[in-house]
């Protein structure tokens, strides 16, 4: 079990505000592993919205996103689904 590592770019035009944050805590909510977000010199846990929308993540942040656990690869595999498809939302 070893971490794995992303960088991803916000798409959506409005950021990470509070819905994509919820759609992305409920996404790494059904995996085992931790995950978690950092922007520039701030790393959260990405399975608290708080710590999500402390980042204030804005179009074109780049985020680097861990996954460290037995799901890792999965996890991650979501992750970038979700962020690549801009949350749903007009990138």
């Amino acid at each position: 079990m070893s971490a794995v590592e992303e960088e991803m770019m916000v798409l959506n035009k409005l950021g990470m505000h509070l819905r994509p944050a919820q759609q992305f805590v409920q996404t790494v909510l059904k995996f085992k592993c931790d995950v978690y977000l950092q922007k520039e010199n701030q790393r959260v846990n990405a399975k608290s919205i708080m710590g999500l929308l402390t980042l204030a993540a804005s179009q074109g942040a780049r985020l680097l996103v861990t996954c460290d656990g037995e799901d890792a690869e999965d996890a991650m595999a979501a992750v970038r689904d979700l962020i690549l498809s801009g949350f749903g939302e007009e990138m």
